[in-house]
């Protein structure tokens, strides 16, 4: 399907919300289930002195896989599945991956290039998504800030713990 905008849904269901969410979960779940021990591990790697606690990344990830959902749903609604939809898949599975390369395998050099491809994908993302809703590029955007913060501190972690 093109990423031209079709018709708005007025009333799209629900229920797709709710696979968006899943999807998401889905991908939350990846690095949660699929990697024990990783605020041990993070707390034993050497950090910069600007480096949040482990105990930070669970709530601001809750909040951020929230928006993600609801960003990918509300383009669903304008558009059904489309090319926007594509990166946004994309996007989204690069951020699964992330955890089992820098947690998982410990291949934080690895880890930061999957994490700075990304990046890339989600402003990807958020340039395809903003002229089908505005609104659903805006919620992207607090993810995109997180993820070069993200960038930032995993290129500063494989720096120091060659």
């Amino acid at each position: 399907m093109s990423s031209h905008v079709a018709p708005h849904r007025p009333l799209a269901p629900w229920w797709a919300l709710a696979g968006f969410a899943a999807a998401v979960a889905a991908a939350a779940l990846i690095g949660v289930l699929g990697v024990a021990g990783t605020a041990g591990e993070y707390r034993s790697l050497d950090r910069p002195s600007w480096a949040p606690p482990s105990a930070v990344f669970g709530p601001v990830w809750t909040v951020l896989y929230a928006m993600i959902a609801v960003s990918g749903w509300l383009v669903w609604r304008r558009t059904g599945w489309s090319t926007p939809l594509n990166w946004y898949a994309a996007q989204l599975l690069l951020n699964a991956l992330w955890t089992p390369i820098f947690f998982g395998l410990g291949r934080y050099g690895l880890a930061l290039a999957d994490i700075v491809i990304l990046w890339v994908m989600i402003g990807m993302t958020v340039w395809r998504f903003r002229p089908v809703s505005r609104g659903a590029a805006a919620l992207l955007l607090p993810y995109w800030v997180w993820v070069t913060f993200a960038t930032a501190l995993n290129a500063a972690i494989w720096l120091t713990n060659q």
